[in-house]
């Protein structure tokens, strides 16, 4: 019985060791990532990113071959770090910080030492790499943009930080990532998927084969590549007329609410930010605090819209019944408010003025007088200011627009809260009048050139508008996001544009923007001038005003809506308005007959009115 005993438990206890080292080896994986961390080696294969081409399939953006210097820290051996230094034309303490870092990240997984190698640097270090065990050379590409005029819609790409290797295990130290417009918002369908190689390493740590034959290895998968809405003709056009100017043009297909072209002033030269040179590159870029460079104007600044805002109160006031087309309305140079006789200055014209003629000759009493009907109708000017509020809003002013670009601003519409806290409301009341220059797109109204881009669009098609978007297509299939191709429905009834419609068209037939018509071009359009105000030495000061203009064309089944602000450009015609003219031909023609105007917009600067305020000279309209 003992002896039989003896056998079981034997039998037993090899029963239960073979048991546990099936799980363990068969069964559980657990521990195989451990023996992995030790015994192999992972290599990644980086893919192609994807491409990017504008509408009309003109290549804007590929790759060039680049090479990264990659360590494993625990695989490091000596070497003669001065040979090495030298080769890289590095310093010995760049490297020594760089070789720690990687340390501290794994020393396991590859880090980045030297990243984007030339070809010639990549051959001559490849000769001498059997000198640096550790070390090796991992081939990636690097951005070449085939276009210099659209830096702030294509972006850049640029390392990983920290946080979002943390936040996302697809990315690992060095990795490459969009950081600004197209390449960021797109990133996921850009970046495309990166192959895993896994090299058997034997206990002396020397390189044995692909671990199990490659049947874990993966291939790269490339990146899609895209189709963006820019027209690049009209953009590089947009681009020479804002030479020596600063400010954004946004101009928009009407019937899509695709961009055509999104130019800010200045810009900068996308390979700038392309290779080992980016970091010093990006570090001027953004200390240069005067110009601005990075700063896209066409998304994010917030300006005052001026007149092409009367627009919007025509239509409101048409909407709210509390003005019609035949009644005129008189101006004596201003409209006269308040029990002081306050004044809304307004320049000369004819008088009295009804709607039509009051758009084409731009009258501040026209619209200050429906403005305060607008308010005025209801019980309270709360209730009046919300109501309005929410037929702006309407038109896309106020809100971000959900544009697939990554920056932007939301502009303001102020609300009967505003006013509320301004007024310290109920201790002090306020009135429609207190916040007529609402009526003329100035005071609180703040906009930038996309969402009049955007607002003029929706008058263009009588009532809708379609979200902005720069995305065309997606490998060749183009986009179904509902954002982009559902229509957005604006307060204002469809009859009441075309008399609007009618006064812009009379602002190129007769009125403020007569001199700038183009032949066979039925263009509406409105010019603004808008009040530009800074603080110097801690005092607001007014500098030159802005120069303001929206417009489309033609006037029926528009192919196009553009918004143009030129910073200190005087009034609306001056620059903005010869702009916005320009653009449309080009657009519309593929060439020019206006080289007039052409040939004064890149024949006079605005650099010595931007110097102004560091020159001390005073800001004097100089015609």
């Amino acid at each position: 019985m003992r002896k039989l005993l003896l056998y079981l438990i034997i039998v037993t206890t090899g029963v239960v060791f073979i048991a546990r080292l099936f799980y363990l080896q068969i069964y559980n994986t657990s521990f195989a990532s451990l023996s992995e961390d030790n015994a192999i080696k992972v290599i990644y294969d980086y893919p192609q990113r994807g491409a990017i081409y504008d509408r009309n399939g003109r290549l804007l953006v590929t790759n060039q071959p680049s090479y990264d210097v990659m360590v494993i820290p625990r695989e490091l051996k000596p070497f003669d770090t001065l040979e090495f230094c030298s080769i890289l034309n590095i310093s010995k303490d760049k490297l020594i910080k760089s070789l720690r870092k990687a340390r501290v990240y794994s020393p396991r997984v590859p880090s980045i030492i030297v990243p984007q190698l030339t070809k010639d640097e990549y051959a001559y270090l490849q000769e001498k790499m059997r000198k640096f065990e550790g070390f090796y050379i991992q081939k990636r590409s690097l951005r070449d943009y085939q276009t210099e005029d659209a830096a702030n819609v294509l972006g850049y790409i640029g390392e990983v930080n920290e946080a979002l290797i943390q936040k996302n295990p697809y990315y690992l130290s060095g990795d490459l990532i969009g950081i600004d417009g197209v390449e960021k918002q797109y990133e996921n369908y850009l970046r495309g998927v990166k192959g895993v190689k896994r090299i058997q390493k034997d206990r002396f740590n020397r390189d044995m084969g692909a671990y199990k034959e490659g049947k874990f290895d993966t291939l790269p998968v490339n990146g899609k590549d895209l189709t963006v809405t820019l027209d690049t003709k009209l953009q590089a056009y947009g681009r020479l007329l804002m030479k020596n100017k600063r400010g954004g043009i946004v101009a928009l297909e009407p019937s899509t609410g695709e961009i055509l072209a999104l130019v800010t002033a200045p810009s900068y030269k996308p390979e700038l930010l392309v290779g080992r040179k980016r970091s010093p590159n990006f570090t001027k870029l953004v200390y240069d605090t005067i110009a601005i460079p990075l700063f896209d104007r066409g998304l994010k600044a917030e300006y005052p819209p001026g007149s092409p805002f009367k627009t919007i109160n025509a239509l409101i006031g048409l909407q709210e019944d509390v003005i019609d087309t035949r009644e005129s309305v008189s101006c004596r140079m201003g409209y006269y408010y308040g029990k002081r006789g306050q004044k809304l200055g307004c320049h000369s014209h004819r008088s009295p003025l009804s709607m039509i003629p009051g758009i084409s000759n731009s009258c501040n009493a026209y619209f200050a007088t429906v403005y305060r009907r607008i308010i005025e109708k209801y019980d309270t000017p709360q209730e009046g200011i919300d109501n309005w509020k929410k037929h702006v809003q309407s038109f896309g002013l106020g809100n971000y627009l959900g544009n697939d670009l990554p920056a932007g601003r939301p502009g303001k519409v102020p609300s009967s809260e505003y006013y509320n806290k301004i007024y310290q409301y109920p201790t002090y009341k306020w009135y429609a009048s207190a916040t007529l220059s609402n009526a003329i797109g100035q005071g609180e109204v703040l906009a930038t050139p996309i969402q009049l881009a955007n607002m003029t669009a929706a008058i263009a098609n009588r009532g809708y508008y379609f979200t902005p978007h720069i995305i065309k297509a997606i490998d060749g299939k183009p986009i179904e996001n509902e954002n982009y191709t559902v229509p957005k429905i604006t307060t204002i009834d469809k009859e009441h544009f075309e008399p609007v419609i009618e006064g812009m068209y009379q602002v190129y037939t007769q009125g403020t923007a007569s001199s700038l018509q183009v032949e066979g071009i039925e263009i509406c359009g409105k010019t603004g001038t808008a009040e530009n105000f800074t603080k110097i030495d801690g005092k607001k000061t007014q500098l030159t005003d802005h120069s303001v203009f929206i417009a489309f064309a033609p006037k029926n089944n528009p192919k196009i809506a553009i918004a143009v602000f030129v910073e200190n450009g005087y009034w609306g015609a001056r620059y903005a308005g010869k702009i916005a003219s320009l653009m449309i031909e080009q657009h519309i023609n593929g060439s020019i007959t206006r080289t007039d105007l052409e040939k004064w917009l890149l024949t006079h600067s605005l650099e010595e009115e931007y110097a102004k305020p560091y020159s001390g000279e005073p800001f004097k309209i100089n015609q």
